[in-house]
């Protein structure tokens, strides 16, 4: 194991229009030189994959997707989620992903999840309006800023700074 691994996860459908900003803001960040501590993968729609990844011996993860929580398009959110507080049975779906289904699977598993952050951007389409696969305009503005949340929580991460 080497001390301090951080995994970087993109989550989304790139067929569904704002589904794709975690698989998009992954690429960004893929462009830029980072730590060999720091793992940096677009998940898609694999839930299983990220549930056997995030059972390995990471410190902490970064999962990003796209996450309606019913504020303007392209807002961008920082949450924390209590993993340990979840129970029941996962539902895991091969054609769409559900983190916290598959926190709950690793759960199942007898895996111990790392601590885990989710960057999200509020979504304004998922591809409903004539099967649009591209990110809507303020979604897409909002990739930048997404970026640049993730290096900073990566930092602080990585310096074993309080996230707040």
């Amino acid at each position: 194991m080497r001390e301090g691994r951080i995994l970087v996860a993109g989550i989304g459908n790139v067929f569904l229009g704002d589904d794709g900003f975690g698989v998009e803001v992954v690429a960004r960040l893929r462009e830029r030189p980072h730590s060999t501590d720091i793992d940096i993968a677009d998940f898609g729609i694999r839930g299983f994959d990220l549930a056997y990844a995030l059972m390995e011996d990471y410190e902490a993860a970064i999962l990003i997707d796209a996450l309606p929580l019913g504020k303007k398009p392209g807002t961008v959110h920082v949450l924390e989620p209590e993993v340990d507080a979840l129970a029941g049975v996962a539902l895991i779906d091969s054609h769409s992903m559900n983190p916290m289904e598959v926190f709950k699977h690793v759960k199942q598993l007898g895996g111990k999840l790392p601590r885990t952050l989710i960057v999200g951007c509020e979504p304004a389409s998922f591809g409903s309006d004539a099967g649009r696969m591209s990110l809507s305009r303020p979604v897409r503005a909002a990739v930048t800023k997404a970026v640049d949340i993730v290096e900073t929580l990566l930092q602080r991460l990585s310096q074993k700074e309080e996230v707040a």
